[in-house]
């Protein structure tokens, strides 16, 4: 009912950035929040940033100060913006979307984009 399409990751050093693109089509009135979610080799994928139609967001305490979601919402549309990429960052990228007004809780997901960050 929701399509959504990743694109931006690849290799890149420590240090380095990253722009990860999120483009949703489908059933878009549905949709109340997106964010982006990882998932590195022997963890449970994690919430990394949200951001709700009404423009807040929120950043896991890894990435604050260093990673910043946005929107565009006539595009349907969210970005991730990574910057001072570490190591630890290495991980399959998920956008994900969600019809929860109060907690973001994913109803649909991309095929992922994987981000290798190299030391």
């Amino acid at each position: 009912q929701v399509q959504l399409v990743e694109s931006g990751g690849g290799l890149v050093q420590a240090g380095g950035s990253l722009r990860l693109s999120c483009a949703a089509s489908g059933n878009i009135f549905s949709v109340n929040a997106m964010g982006w979610y990882r998932q590195a080799p022997g963890k449970e994928r994690e919430l990394v940033a949200a951001i709700h139609k009404g423009g807040s967001t929120h950043y896991d305490d890894s990435v604050k100060g260093r990673f910043t979601i946005s929107s565009n919402n006539a595009r349907n549309a969210i970005y991730l913006q990574m910057n001072s990429l570490k190591p630890e960052d290495t991980a399959m990228y998920y956008c994900a979307a969600g019809g929860a007004i109060v907690v973001f809780t994913p109803d649909y997901w991309g095929q992922g984009t994987q981000v290798t960050v190299s030391s």
